[in-house]
């Protein structure tokens, strides 16, 4: 029998959020708690460097350099 996609079933959910599980599974443990702040918490910048104890441009260059790493991994 032919099937019709919806679209919305499918692989390819699931299979990303592996491949970013994967990949952030390889970051530091700063980098991690960084992207966890930043992505999942939703704090600001200022508010990570704030509770890790770093400058919000360490935080910025540290969050742009785990970035690129997920990024390259996938």
């Amino acid at each position: 029998m032919d099937q019709v996609s919806d679209g919305g079933s499918g692989d390819s959910g699931w299979v990303e959020e592996l491949a970013i599980r994967d990949a952030l599974s390889k970051l530091s443990d700063r980098e991690k708690r960084i992207i966890a702040l930043r992505f999942f918490r939703g704090k600001t910048q200022v508010e990570v460097s704030e509770e890790i104890g770093i400058s919000k441009a360490q935080v910025s260059r540290l969050e742009k350099a785990a970035l690129a790493k997920v990024k390259g991994e996938m």
